[in-house]
């Protein structure tokens, strides 16, 4: 999604996010993902198109379908499991779209089923599975007995013979039709857990958990074709020309998600080898389908799906991936291009090129578990959560539509123009809130105002005003139909205009620095001497002395006697670019005074000792005037808290020596007027300074007495003292001793 796109660029540069047109583009698959599809496909290069036509076909009120055959009269038959009944239910439905449970066989589920040339059904169930024969009346008889306890697929070579993928010992049978079987091959796993055919009667081998893709010759002979870096080949396909198409699923470091939890019992299927499971909802009363309904549940896998092409000269590479679906299923269309059947989200794939993949599908059930093949070339699709049957195609929807994601303009905002690019009968509509869900409390949906500019820029442009009203949220909606031309219909790229009202900026915090340091021109760094750092502004402060420079979000000073300081903090919803002035008063004072205008730094240093002592106020103010015309330019102000400015050293008063033995003993009385006294210190005879301490011991008032006493020597002795304040004013007097 691009956002927040400024005109022209020269302007955009200068002012930042100033308060002008700006526009939400989109034009990605990204960003249509964040929308809602409703009869419509999105392409991988962002392209809305019409979606296959999917109709629901027969609804088995089962929690899962797992697998799909048809027979050369035009007969369906699917099976699954889940039901809790014991038993597993085989459906047939006929060509008239007429169903009936045309089995039931002893086991939990029902994970493949076969149609021979002679359309004989076959079908085996799990747990300890085992393949039975139906007559054409459904009644069963035992077919073969591997004696394993998964039977994971199924399917007849060329000469009649049925091939069995099994787990947990990964073996494949063959079986004869008089159903005679024998071991044929061993992959040397623990599932043979996918399995297809290609046109020399070569099977194509998916395990678990080494993610091996093989191809086993009609002799028994085995090679692997590519290790995958998935624990799981979940399906094999082989096109037309030859390729292979394998899905890998699931971590091989065994990393597992934890299951969410269910409100609602739930009835957990036999694993997809180790580590893939699909959870499914227990099955309800037809007449009331939500009773006892969960949220869908997760499978306990990680990674989402790899889908790797073999070519036919055995090169393999990664054709699709995706983080969240796990792909189930692969099957070809009309064209020869591959599509996938996923979970946990309901999708169906397609692969249009090495470069292009399509979104084509959005089932309501949350796993599409697999594809089948009618009679006629029709392709169906079978569900879990809830087992449904669908078909795919051939035909296109008549129409879709598309609903955004809801645009946030950060403030209340002005809706312009929305441009878009397609062909088709297109039309748009939007509507606008200021909550940020839309509800009925929204504006109601409203066509744009269309117009010609559009057209003028391009052949398949088109657009017009948004008729929403001014808010700060909203949504689009395109409803796109077949025309009558040739060309397909479609949308690829969708704008809108909008401006954001201007708002005040905000100055948030004022902050007055302690005071002789000053802040470095914006343009000179600071030089090694007596330097303070602050913290950032809303942090502790923890003032320090160094002779090195902070850099980054603190800030650094440098020791200047007389001068004062301040910075702030300030913001703007817009994203403008400010300005500030500053202003300074006395508590008692009413007029401001001006200390300086077009600030563009949040902080000023200036000289105090052009003030008199007193407590004064520092005034903020802030300005989105570079960002915006004069007549809609905006401000703000704020007032700091009193701070004292104080440049008069203190007084040194009845500074006596007096002479008692061979003692010496110093008395003074230290005074301020403004301040606290920070130190006194005093020196003989010009040596270095000392500190003295108060009588009291603390330094902590304006005044304060001190006494030394001191050893006498020989001649006169000159005994100067120095007293400062905390803003480092200071005096010094002098006391002769002889």
């Amino acid at each position: 999604m691009k956002i927040l796109r400024l005109l022209p660029v020269a302007a955009a540069i200068a002012t930042c996010f100033a308060v002008k047109t700006r526009f939400w583009q989109q034009d990605e698959r990204s960003d249509f993902e964040k929308g809602s599809l409703t009869h419509l496909s999105l392409r991988s290069d962002g392209r809305l198109l019409l979606a296959p036509e999917f109709p629901e076909i027969f609804d088995s009120s089962t929690p899962y379908l797992w697998t799909l055959a048809a027979d050369s009269k035009g007969n369906l038959y699917t099976a699954g499991g889940g039901s809790g009944s014991g038993s597993a239910k085989l459906f047939r439905i006929d060509p008239s779209g007429k169903s009936s449970t045309f089995a039931e066989l002893d086991g939990l589920e029902i994970h493949a089923i076969a149609v021979d040339s002679k359309d004989q059904v076959y079908a085996a169930t799990d747990p300890d599975g085992k393949i039975y024969k139906l007559s054409s009346a459904g009644k069963p008889t035992v077919f073969f007995d591997p004696h394993q306890k998964y039977i994971w697929a199924m399917a007849f070579s060329s000469q009649g013979d049925l091939f069995v993928a099994t787990g947990e010992q990964g073996e494949i049978f063959r079986v004869t039709p008089q159903g005679a079987g024998t071991v044929f091959f061993k992959t040397e796993e623990t599932h043979a857990r996918s399995l297809a055919l290609d046109s020399h009667d070569n099977l194509v081998v998916g395990t678990e958990p080494s993610g091996l893709i093989l191809r086993v010759s009609p002799s028994g002979q085995g090679f692997v074709l590519y290790q995958a870096p998935k624990r799981e080949i979940t399906a094999v396909a082989v096109a037309k020309d030859g390729a292979i198409y394998a899905a890998g699923a699931g971590i091989k470091s065994n990393v597992v998600l934890p299951q969410a939890p269910a409100q609602a019992p739930v009835v957990t299927p036999p694993t997809l080898g180790a580590g893939t499971t699909i959870t499914v909802i227990a099955p309800t009363s037809r007449n009331n389908p939500q009773a006892g309904l969960a949220a869908p549940v997760a499978p306990a896998i990680a990674g989402g799906s790899d889908v790797y092409r073999i070519n036919p000269d055995g090169e393999p590479r990664k054709a699709w991936s995706d983080s969240q679906d796990i792909v189930y299923a692969i099957t070809f269309d009309r064209d020869g291009r591959p599509m996938l059947g996923t979970g946990n989200r309901g999708k169906i794939y397609r692969l249009d090129s090495d470069s292009l993949s399509t979104l084509l599908l959005d089932a309501s059930p949350t796993q599409v578990t697999g594809f089948g093949s009618g009679s006629h070339g029709e392709i169906y699709a079978v569900t879990g959560n809830i087992g449904k049957v669908y078909r795919v195609g051939p035909g296109l929807e008549k129409s879709g539509s598309f609903e955004s994601e809801v645009l946030d303009a950060g403030s209340f905002a002005y809706w312009g123009r929305l441009s878009f690019r397609g062909s088709g009968n297109i039309s748009v509509l939007t509507r606008a809130g200021n909550l940020n869900h839309p509800q009925s409390n929204w504006s109601p949906w409203a066509p744009i105002q269309t117009d010609a500019q559009a057209g003028a820029l391009c052949d398949s442009c088109g657009g017009g005003r948004s008729a929403s009203p001014a808010s700060r949220f909203l949504q689009y909606k395109i409803e796109l139909a077949a025309s009558s031309s040739a060309a397909a219909a479609e949308v690829s790229y969708v704008d809108i205009a909008y401006l954001a009202k201007n708002v005040p900026p905000v100055v948030e915090e004022i902050e007055v620095a302690p005071p002789n340091y000053r802040f470095p021109a914006s343009n000179l760094a600071l030089t090694p001497s007596t330097n303070l750092t602050l913290p950032p502004l809303g942090q502790p402060k923890r003032t320090s002395s160094s002779s090195s420079v902070e850099v980054g979000i603190s800030q650094t000073l440098s020791y200047a006697k007389g001068y004062q300081s301040v910075r702030w903090a300030a913001i703007d919803a817009n994203g403008d670019a400010l300005v500030y002035k500053v202003e300074i008063r006395g508590v008692k004072e009413s007029a401001w005074k001006l200390l300086k205008d077009g600030v563009k730094e949040k902080y000023l240093s200036w000289d105090s000792a052009a003030f008199p002592d007193g407590e004064y106020e520092i005034r903020v103010t802030a300005s989105d005037a570079p960002g915006n015309p004069r007549d809609q330019a905006l401000e703000s102000s704020l007032v700091s808290d009193p701070f004292l400015i104080d440049n008069t050293p203190p007084q040194i008063l009845n500074l006596t020596g007096t002479i008692s033995g061979n003692k010496v003993e110093v008395r003074w009385k230290a005074r301020d007027a403004r301040s606290n006294i920070d130190r006194a210190e005093y020196s003989v005879n010009g040596g270095e300074w000392l500190l003295a301490q108060p009588v009291t011991r603390l330094e902590d008032s304006p005044e304060e007495d001190y006494r030394l006493e001191l050893d006498r020597t020989s001649g006169e002795q000159v005994i100067a003292v120095r007293v400062t304040d905390e803003f480092d004013n200071q005096t010094v007097e002098k006391v002769v001793v002889k």
